[in-house]
Protein backbone atom coordinates (compact mmCIF):
# COMPACT_ATOMS: atom_id res chain seq x y z
CA UNK A 1 0.00 0.00 0.00
CA UNK A 2 1.19 3.39 -0.90
CA UNK A 3 -0.21 5.99 1.99
CA UNK A 4 0.30 9.27 -0.16
CA UNK A 5 0.67 10.15 -4.05
CA UNK A 6 0.80 13.80 -5.96
CA UNK A 7 -0.72 12.55 -9.27
CA UNK A 8 -0.45 14.98 -12.34
CA UNK A 9 -1.82 14.83 -16.09
CA UNK A 10 0.79 15.35 -18.41
CA UNK A 11 0.63 16.71 -21.90
CA UNK A 12 3.96 17.74 -23.95
CA UNK A 13 5.38 19.16 -20.45
CA UNK A 14 9.18 18.04 -20.71
CA UNK A 15 10.47 21.24 -19.73
CA UNK A 16 8.57 21.88 -16.58
CA UNK A 17 7.79 18.24 -15.36
CA UNK A 18 10.74 17.43 -13.90
CA UNK A 19 11.15 20.27 -11.31
CA UNK A 20 7.41 19.40 -10.41
CA UNK A 21 7.74 15.88 -9.82
CA UNK A 22 10.93 16.80 -7.40
CA UNK A 23 8.77 19.13 -5.71
CA UNK A 24 6.20 16.95 -5.10
CA UNK A 25 8.34 14.18 -3.68
CA UNK A 26 8.92 16.89 -0.64
CA UNK A 27 5.62 16.60 0.70
CA UNK A 28 4.42 12.81 -0.32
CA UNK A 29 5.41 8.99 -0.99
CA UNK A 30 5.22 9.17 -4.43
CA UNK A 31 4.34 10.60 -7.53
CA UNK A 32 2.55 9.45 -10.46
CA UNK A 33 2.93 11.10 -14.13
CA UNK A 34 -0.04 10.17 -16.54
CA UNK A 35 1.77 10.72 -19.86
CA UNK A 36 -1.41 11.75 -22.28
CA UNK A 37 -0.11 10.43 -25.29
CA UNK A 38 2.80 13.04 -25.46
CA UNK A 39 4.87 14.06 -28.56
CA UNK A 40 7.78 14.83 -26.79
CA UNK A 41 9.45 13.31 -23.74
CA UNK A 42 7.59 13.89 -21.28
CA UNK A 43 7.65 10.13 -19.57
CA UNK A 44 11.84 10.26 -20.08
CA UNK A 45 11.72 13.14 -17.98
CA UNK A 46 9.23 12.26 -15.25
CA UNK A 47 11.07 8.98 -15.01
CA UNK A 48 14.02 10.34 -14.84
CA UNK A 49 12.88 12.58 -11.68
CA UNK A 50 11.54 9.52 -10.24
CA UNK A 51 8.07 9.36 -11.07
CA UNK A 52 6.22 6.57 -11.59
CA UNK A 53 4.39 6.75 -15.16
CA UNK A 54 1.69 5.57 -16.92
CA UNK A 55 2.01 6.22 -20.48
CA UNK A 56 -1.18 6.49 -23.04
CA UNK A 57 -0.74 5.45 -26.39
CA UNK A 58 -2.59 8.44 -27.63
CA UNK A 59 -3.61 11.60 -26.34
CA UNK A 60 -7.18 11.12 -24.49
CA UNK A 61 -8.22 14.15 -22.89
CA UNK A 62 -8.11 15.64 -19.49
CA UNK A 63 -10.78 14.04 -18.35
CA UNK A 64 -9.38 10.34 -19.44
CA UNK A 65 -5.82 11.50 -18.33
CA UNK A 66 -7.86 12.07 -14.53
CA UNK A 67 -9.52 8.41 -15.09
CA UNK A 68 -5.84 6.87 -15.36
CA UNK A 69 -5.26 8.97 -11.63
CA UNK A 70 -7.74 7.06 -9.96
CA UNK A 71 -7.37 3.85 -11.47
CA UNK A 72 -3.73 3.79 -10.87
CA UNK A 73 -4.01 4.84 -7.13
CA UNK A 74 -7.10 2.02 -7.08
CA UNK A 75 -4.47 -0.15 -8.29
CA UNK A 76 -2.03 0.96 -5.88
CA UNK A 77 -4.34 0.91 -3.33
CA UNK A 78 -3.55 4.41 -2.52
CA UNK A 79 -4.62 6.01 0.91
CA UNK A 80 -4.21 9.51 -0.16
CA UNK A 81 -4.38 10.94 -3.16
CA UNK A 82 -3.36 14.99 -4.56
CA UNK A 83 -4.25 15.92 -7.82
CA UNK A 84 -1.96 19.12 -9.71
CA UNK A 85 -1.25 20.15 -12.67
CA UNK A 86 2.13 19.51 -14.90
CA UNK A 87 2.74 22.69 -15.87
CA UNK A 88 3.85 24.83 -13.05
CA UNK A 89 0.44 26.83 -12.32
CA UNK A 90 0.07 25.44 -8.97
CA UNK A 91 2.55 25.88 -5.57
CA UNK A 92 3.73 21.94 -4.76
CA UNK A 93 4.24 23.75 -1.50
CA UNK A 94 0.71 23.93 -0.86
CA UNK A 95 -0.27 19.92 -0.98
CA UNK A 96 0.63 20.21 2.99
CA UNK A 97 -2.98 22.35 3.36
CA UNK A 98 -4.82 19.94 1.15
CA UNK A 99 -4.04 17.03 2.70
CA UNK A 100 -4.56 18.46 6.58
CA UNK A 101 -8.53 18.10 6.03
CA UNK A 102 -7.96 14.40 5.32
CA UNK A 103 -6.63 13.60 8.47
CA UNK A 104 -9.74 14.72 10.24
CA UNK A 105 -12.11 12.32 7.95
CA UNK A 106 -12.80 14.87 4.93
CA UNK A 107 -12.96 12.86 1.89
CA UNK A 108 -11.85 15.45 -0.61
CA UNK A 109 -10.00 18.91 -0.35
CA UNK A 110 -10.41 21.53 -3.42
CA UNK A 111 -7.66 24.27 -3.27
CA UNK A 112 -9.78 27.18 -3.85
CA UNK A 113 -8.16 30.41 -5.37
CA UNK A 114 -11.09 32.67 -3.98
CA UNK A 115 -11.51 32.15 -0.46
CA UNK A 116 -9.27 34.88 0.66
CA UNK A 117 -10.13 37.31 -2.45
CA UNK A 118 -6.87 36.68 -3.84
CA UNK A 119 -7.74 36.68 -7.64
CA UNK A 120 -6.82 39.79 -8.37
CA UNK A 121 -3.83 38.22 -10.62
CA UNK A 122 -6.55 36.28 -12.23
CA UNK A 123 -7.44 37.66 -16.01
CA UNK A 124 -11.03 39.43 -16.28
CA UNK A 125 -12.43 37.22 -18.56
CA UNK A 126 -11.51 34.41 -16.72
CA UNK A 127 -13.48 35.36 -13.28
CA UNK A 128 -16.13 35.64 -15.74
CA UNK A 129 -15.94 32.21 -17.15
CA UNK A 130 -15.34 30.77 -13.61
CA UNK A 131 -18.38 32.40 -12.28
CA UNK A 132 -20.70 31.00 -14.96
CA UNK A 133 -19.29 27.41 -14.23
CA UNK A 134 -19.58 27.93 -10.65
CA UNK A 135 -22.92 28.56 -10.38
CA UNK A 136 -24.03 26.63 -12.75
CA UNK A 137 -22.09 23.44 -10.83
CA UNK A 138 -23.51 24.53 -7.73
CA UNK A 139 -27.04 24.45 -9.07
CA UNK A 140 -26.91 21.41 -10.69
CA UNK A 141 -24.74 19.22 -8.05
CA UNK A 142 -27.02 20.97 -5.59
CA UNK A 143 -23.15 21.79 -3.46
CA UNK A 144 -21.30 24.77 -2.66
CA UNK A 145 -17.90 25.52 -3.53
CA UNK A 146 -16.09 28.77 -4.50
CA UNK A 147 -14.22 27.32 -7.21
CA UNK A 148 -15.28 24.52 -9.17
CA UNK A 149 -12.74 24.58 -12.01
CA UNK A 150 -9.83 23.69 -9.62
CA UNK A 151 -7.84 21.24 -11.10
CA UNK A 152 -5.64 21.08 -7.23
CA UNK A 153 -7.36 18.49 -5.15
CA UNK A 154 -6.68 16.26 -2.85
CA UNK A 155 -8.81 12.88 -1.87
CA UNK A 156 -8.85 10.19 0.46
CA UNK A 157 -9.35 6.69 0.03
CA UNK A 158 -12.62 6.24 0.24
CA UNK A 159 -13.13 9.03 -2.43
CA UNK A 160 -10.59 7.46 -4.74
CA UNK A 161 -13.08 4.28 -4.53
CA UNK A 162 -15.65 5.54 -5.26
CA UNK A 163 -15.88 8.37 -7.94
CA UNK A 164 -15.66 7.39 -11.27
CA UNK A 165 -14.93 9.77 -14.69
CA UNK A 166 -16.95 8.76 -18.05
CA UNK A 167 -15.69 11.70 -19.81
CA UNK A 168 -12.53 12.51 -21.04
CA UNK A 169 -13.16 16.58 -21.86
CA UNK A 170 -12.16 19.47 -19.57
CA UNK A 171 -15.61 18.85 -17.82
CA UNK A 172 -13.85 15.89 -15.33
CA UNK A 173 -13.24 18.77 -12.31
CA UNK A 174 -17.12 19.54 -12.51
CA UNK A 175 -17.91 15.73 -13.04
CA UNK A 176 -16.27 14.70 -9.92
CA UNK A 177 -18.47 17.35 -8.19
CA UNK A 178 -21.24 16.31 -9.48
CA UNK A 179 -20.89 13.12 -7.84
CA UNK A 180 -20.41 14.58 -4.34
CA UNK A 181 -23.88 14.11 -3.09
CA UNK A 182 -24.31 10.76 -5.23
CA UNK A 183 -21.34 9.21 -3.15
CA UNK A 184 -22.43 10.77 0.22
CA UNK A 185 -18.82 12.14 0.07
CA UNK A 186 -17.62 15.23 2.42
CA UNK A 187 -15.51 17.95 0.88
CA UNK A 188 -13.64 21.11 2.32
CA UNK A 189 -12.22 24.01 0.50
CA UNK A 190 -8.68 25.70 1.42
CA UNK A 191 -7.11 28.24 -0.06
CA UNK A 192 -4.03 28.29 -2.65
CA UNK A 193 -1.89 30.33 -4.87
CA UNK A 194 -2.00 29.63 -9.00
CA UNK A 195 0.52 31.01 -11.22
CA UNK A 196 -1.00 32.85 -14.99
CA UNK A 197 2.52 33.74 -15.91
CA UNK A 198 3.45 30.22 -16.70
CA UNK A 199 4.96 30.09 -20.48
CA UNK A 200 2.21 27.65 -22.14
CA UNK A 201 0.27 27.40 -19.25
CA UNK A 202 -3.19 26.43 -21.25
CA UNK A 203 -3.39 24.72 -24.34
CA UNK A 204 -7.19 25.36 -24.64
CA UNK A 205 -9.36 28.48 -25.61
CA UNK A 206 -10.79 29.57 -22.78
CA UNK A 207 -13.97 30.81 -24.34
CA UNK A 208 -14.44 27.30 -26.40
CA UNK A 209 -13.66 25.30 -23.08
CA UNK A 210 -15.86 27.38 -21.01
CA UNK A 211 -18.48 26.61 -23.20
CA UNK A 212 -17.66 22.63 -23.39
CA UNK A 213 -17.76 22.42 -19.59
CA UNK A 214 -21.04 24.31 -19.34
CA UNK A 215 -22.85 22.24 -22.17
CA UNK A 216 -21.35 19.03 -20.28
CA UNK A 217 -23.17 20.46 -17.05
CA UNK A 218 -26.66 20.98 -18.49
CA UNK A 219 -26.69 17.84 -20.14
CA UNK A 220 -26.40 16.62 -16.23
CA UNK A 221 -28.91 18.67 -15.41
CA UNK A 222 -30.62 16.40 -17.59
CA UNK A 223 -30.57 13.56 -15.26
CA UNK A 224 -30.22 15.55 -11.88
CA UNK A 225 -32.73 18.05 -11.92
CA UNK A 226 -35.59 17.02 -14.15
CA UNK A 227 -37.45 19.01 -12.57
CA UNK A 228 -35.95 22.34 -13.73
CA UNK A 229 -34.98 20.93 -16.72
CA UNK A 230 -38.22 19.59 -18.27
CA UNK A 231 -41.10 20.36 -15.72
CA UNK A 232 -40.36 24.14 -14.92
CA UNK A 233 -40.24 25.22 -18.96
CA UNK A 234 -42.73 22.71 -19.60
CA UNK A 235 -45.40 24.75 -16.88
CA UNK A 236 -44.16 28.08 -18.35
CA UNK A 237 -45.52 26.67 -22.11
CA UNK A 238 -48.94 25.42 -20.55
CA UNK A 239 -49.87 28.22 -18.36
CA UNK A 240 -48.72 31.01 -21.83
CA UNK A 241 -50.60 28.37 -23.76
CA UNK A 242 -53.62 28.76 -21.11
CA UNK A 243 -53.67 32.23 -21.05
CA UNK A 244 -53.19 32.62 -25.02
CA UNK A 245 -56.32 30.41 -25.10
CA UNK A 246 -58.21 32.60 -22.33
CA UNK A 247 -57.31 35.50 -24.50
CA UNK A 248 -58.85 34.12 -27.71
CA UNK A 249 -62.03 32.84 -26.36
CA UNK A 250 -62.70 36.46 -25.06
CA UNK A 251 -62.01 37.89 -28.35
CA UNK A 252 -64.15 34.97 -29.97
CA UNK A 253 -66.89 36.22 -27.57
CA UNK A 254 -66.42 39.75 -28.51
CA UNK A 255 -67.27 38.73 -32.05
CA UNK A 256 -63.70 38.86 -33.75
CA UNK A 257 -62.34 35.28 -35.30
CA UNK A 258 -59.68 33.27 -34.75
CA UNK A 259 -56.28 33.57 -36.85
CA UNK A 260 -54.82 29.98 -37.57
CA UNK A 261 -50.82 30.72 -36.37
CA UNK A 262 -51.51 32.50 -32.95
CA UNK A 263 -54.27 29.67 -32.39
CA UNK A 264 -52.10 26.75 -33.62
CA UNK A 265 -49.10 28.64 -31.34
CA UNK A 266 -51.04 28.15 -28.20
CA UNK A 267 -52.54 24.26 -28.91
CA UNK A 268 -49.02 23.31 -29.00
CA UNK A 269 -47.40 24.80 -26.27
CA UNK A 270 -50.10 23.35 -24.41
CA UNK A 271 -49.52 20.26 -25.67
CA UNK A 272 -45.79 20.44 -25.49
CA UNK A 273 -45.97 22.28 -22.09
CA UNK A 274 -47.93 19.31 -20.62
CA UNK A 275 -45.34 16.55 -22.11
CA UNK A 276 -42.64 17.96 -20.96
CA UNK A 277 -44.07 18.99 -17.53
CA UNK A 278 -45.28 14.78 -16.96
CA UNK A 279 -41.64 13.96 -18.85
CA UNK A 280 -39.73 15.31 -15.41
CA UNK A 281 -41.83 14.12 -13.32
CA UNK A 282 -41.47 10.66 -14.47
CA UNK A 283 -37.67 11.40 -14.78
CA UNK A 284 -37.30 12.86 -11.70
CA UNK A 285 -39.26 9.78 -10.06
CA UNK A 286 -37.08 7.93 -11.87
CA UNK A 287 -33.82 9.20 -10.30
CA UNK A 288 -34.35 9.38 -7.13
CA UNK A 289 -35.13 5.78 -7.11
CA UNK A 290 -31.66 5.19 -8.80
CA UNK A 291 -30.34 7.12 -6.28
CA UNK A 292 -31.89 5.27 -3.30
CA UNK A 293 -30.60 2.02 -5.02
CA UNK A 294 -27.29 3.47 -4.79
CA UNK A 295 -27.34 3.88 -0.86
CA UNK A 296 -27.57 -0.07 -0.75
Amino acid sequence: MCPTVAAMPAYNEAKSIYDIVVECKKYVDSVIVIDDGSSDNTADVAESAGAYVVKHPKNLGYGGAIRSCFETARNLNVRQMVIIDSDGQHNPADIPRLLKPLEKGVDMVIGSRFIENKSEHIPSYRKVGMKVLDTATNFVGGINVTDSQSGFRAYNKNSIQKIRINNNCMSAGSEILLQIKDQNLTFEEVQIHCRYDVEGASTHNPVSHGTKVLYKIFRDMEYRRPLCYFTVPGMVFFVTGIFMGLSFLQDFYLGESLRFGPTLLMILLTLVGTFMAFTGLILHAISRHFMYLRQF
